[in-house]
């Protein structure tokens, strides 16, 4: 083939897609909006419901390739894959995909990559819920960059991930996959998330949009039925502050939103997304999400219908093969129900992306540079950062009683469930709890040890299972419970176990009925509280819990969720007090009763009152955790504190002191409230939280920069507005507890803040 224009590096990309787009026919653009998903070796189970009901007929692999391929679906995390081998399978199928297509274009490769790479020997990190426990988003980003690091070395190009849905309902299976209930926390660290994944050349994939956290009654892929309020004030602007940290990718919502499945609703993938907050990157379907249009909604007679409507949405990308962006889309275009216009669009976007991976450029190799060093992928970096994370992710709940720190000698009963799994630390978009659950007898792919392992390195102890996650026996609960008498202190680690759809108590379309811990865990619980050895109760969930009935009777509570491969080391660190807690609720802890799930950002008529017997106070509140040692934080300021201009700044000086002689992390939490508004606004709203870290003896003075833009929300004609009134704001250690509270007045006309509004705080550390 000749050189063309569209090869030629020294262009600009849209001078080169245009090239090519004018040379390709018809079919050969169509082939670039699907992808295939192709398993090395054994095919698995079944990992999804309707995922064999969805797939087309056996893939004919060479008529498949014969015009292009747009993408490539799960080389690595769809069975288990030795990496050597998954790589040079990624270097035979690109070459027969340049070697069959005119152009030659290769494919992307897409994988999972939410608690790292979903691939089998790749290292498991910590879960999003456990990244907004640490509020560190300098760790996630760190993180994030070795994820991308190791995905760029095995030749993937796109990562699904990060999740910015915020969460709103606790007994939804996914929270594990959320960052937290605070939409400046979720993207605050989603931003981080993507920042590092792309720093490697990796394309970050935004999930879910928008508004799935959301689904009646916490049931997964459930209707959605929310205002608009809502959707702009709380689900949106995670997604906002992830784009403008350069996200690439945008994988739409499954749900339907007042009935209208987002995978067809132009108004969302397009208005929204792309004219008003002026994505240009790509836009992909969840996996079946367009044959779902005609299976699962009802608003497609055909595959064909279902393509049509997804491509007048705005979904570029058929994922995860091609159910009807192939031939129905080609029957829909024949019949007159498709403008190829919007083939056009889709393709320029596609192939605008492959030019900024390289994947356009004369010299791109098909080999992963891993065949040239197929090192471990779990190297030291990488076990560093997941220490670290799990460390900084561990919340203290309550210890009032002193056991902890545990003292050196102390005998130990080790009990439940989540006390010898190694694979309990995991969440469910992990690969040993994602795929491997369908390969009994696997490894798991790295060195993981248990809890109770963990904590037999410092100290005597004896195990007991107690019970299952789910189910058990009169006899091993009566079992724990005389071990838990023998010793000085009990263990208890108990919570849920990562899976999809039926595997586990948590993940993906593992939903609660309610919020008290699952099986015959509480009753656990209650036989060891019995004995009247001091009970430590170790939270490993996906979610939070209602702990109410025994909170007052344990001697501490400690929370984490599944904090990966290194998660049992950080957690022995932490109760042995080798290790400082300083990690902070993402969500709160559901009170008495837990039937009423609700999230710290309820306006006034949501939180206690007269006229309910419903009482929806947390037990733990959104931000709350202890420490051996804090920080001291000394008088807050306020400058200016006479007057807040509509579209100035204002400045909140906080100085803080270590007066002890081990390091301190602190996260000094900024919250507002509008007490008078044109609408019912949050009492408690999340502005800044920046992580302090002093050394031994440090003083630092924070300061906290905040744009009015911070408190604007959307009015009644559904502008977003900044207003003049009184404003409170908070300087606290959690929503609820207040170190300082200041009362300024905004002042200034009304102001529209608009998309192009100030998202982040500023901050600066002084020392």
């Amino acid at each position: 083939m000749t050189d063309s224009a569209w090869r030629d590096t020294t262009l600009p990309i849209a001078q080169r897609v245009a090239d090519l787009m004018a040379r390709m026919s018809l079919r050969e653009k169509v082939a670039q909006m699907y992808g295939a998903w192709l398993n090395v070796g054994e095919t698995p189970g079944e990992v999804a419901p309707h995922q064999n009901d969805q797939a087309p007929d056996p893939i004919d692999w060479p008529e498949l390739i014969r015009h292009g391929l747009g993408q490539m679906t799960r080389l690595y995390g769809s069975a288990p894959v030795e990496p050597l081998a998954g790589a040079r399978h990624v270097a035979d199928l690109q070459r027969q995909i340049i070697d069959a297509g005119r152009f030659g274009i290769p494919a992307i490769v897409h994988e999972e990559c939410l608690t790292g790479l979903a691939a089998w020997k790749a290292p498991i990190f910590p879960t999003p819920l456990a990244w907004g426990a640490s509020f560190d988003p300098a760790l996630v980003e760190a993180m994030a960059a070795h994820i991308g690091a190791t995905m760029r070395r095995l030749g993937i190009h796109q990562g699904l991930a990060p999740v910015v849905d915020v969460a709103r309902d606790l007994r939804w299976g996914r929270v594990e996959e959320t960052i937290g209930e605070d939409p400046h926390l979720v993207g605050t660290i989603g931003a981080a998330y993507v920042r590092g994944l792309q720093s490697a050349g990796i394309v970050a994939t935004l999930k879910h949009f928008v508004g799935y956290s959301a689904s009646r009654a916490g049931r997964n892929l459930a209707p959605v039925s929310i205002g608009p309020r809502e959707l702009a004030d709380v689900l949106l602007p995670p997604f906002e502050m992830a784009l403008r940290a350069g996200a690439g990718s945008v994988l739409n919502n499954y749900t339907d939103i007042d009935g209208v499945p987002v995978a067809a609703d132009p108004s969302l993938l397009t208005a929204l997304l792309r004219d008003r907050l002026g994505f240009d990157g790509t836009v992909v379907s969840d996996y079946f999400a367009i044959a779902f249009l005609e299976s699962l909604h009802g608003v497609a007679a055909d595959r064909a219908e279902a393509a049509a409507a997804a491509l007048r949405a705005g979904i570029d990308v058929e994922l995860p093969g091609v159910n009807c962006y192939g031939g129905p889309l080609l029957k829909a275009l024949e019949a007159g129900d498709v403008d190829e216009a919007l083939i056009d669009r889709a393709v320029e976007r596609i192939l605008r992306q492959k030019c900024e991976l390289g994947l356009l450029d004369p010299g791109f190799r098909p080999e992963p540079d891993y065949l040239a060093d197929p090192a471990d992928l779990d190297d030291p970096e990488a076990r560093t950062i997941a220490r670290r994370l799990a460390e900084r992710s561990i919340v203290l709940l309550r210890n009032d009683s002193g056991v902890l720190p545990l003292r050196p000698g102390t005998r130990l009963a080790v009990v439940g469930p989540g006390a010898h799994r190694p694979d309990a630390l995991f969440g469910c978009y992990s690969f040993p709890r994602h795929v491997g659950v369908h390969h009994p007898g696997l490894e798991l792919g790295v060195e993981t040890p248990a809890i109770v392992d963990a904590l037999g390195t410092a100290f005597p102890v004896s195990y007991s299972l107690g019970c299952p996650f789910l189910g058990g026996s009169d006899e091993d609960i009566a079992a724990a419970a005389q071990a838990a008498a023998a010793a000085d202190v009990c263990v208890a680690v108990l919570g849920d176990l990562a899976g999809l759809f039926g595997t586990g108590t948590s993940g993906e379309g593992c939903d609660a009925p309610d919020l008290r811990l699952p099986g015959r865990q509480e009753e656990l619980l209650e036989a060891l509280l019995a004995t009247g050895t001091p009970v430590v109760l170790v939270v490993l969930a996906g979610r939070p819990y209602e702990l109410s009935r025994q909170v007052d009777r344990l001697a501490a509570v400690a929370c984490t969720f599944f904090p990966g491969e290194e998660g049992a080391a950080a957690l022995a660190g932490v109760l042995s007090g080798a290790v400082n807690p300083s990690g902070r609720l993402p969500v709160g802890f559901p009170g008495a009763g837990a039937s009423q799930p609700s999230t710290y950002l309820a306006a006034r008529l949501g939180r206690r009152s007269d006229v309910s017997t419903v009482d929806p106070s947390p037990l733990f509140p959104f931000g709350h955790g202890l420490a051996y040692a804090d920080a001291q934080w000394g008088p807050a300021a306020l400058n200016p504190a006479d007057g807040w201009a509509t579209d100035g700044e204002i400045e909140l000086t906080v100085p803080l002191r270590n007066p002890h002689d081990r390091e301190v992390s602190t996260v000094v939490q900024v919250y507002a409230h509008d007490p008078v508004a044109s609408v019912a606004r949050p009492v408690r709203q999340l502005l800044a939280a920046p992580r302090v870290d002093l050394a031994p003896g440090e003083s630092r003075t924070l300061i906290v920069t905040l744009h009015a833009d911070l408190l604007s929300y959307t009015g009644r004609d559904g502008r977003r507005i900044v207003e003049p009134g009184d404003v409170e704001l908070f300087v606290a250690r959690s929503s609820t507890d207040v170190h300082t509270e200041f009362r300024v007045p905004m002042v200034g006309p009304p102001r529209e803040a608009g998309t192009a509004r100030r998202l982040h705080p500023g901050i600066i550390l002084l020392p």
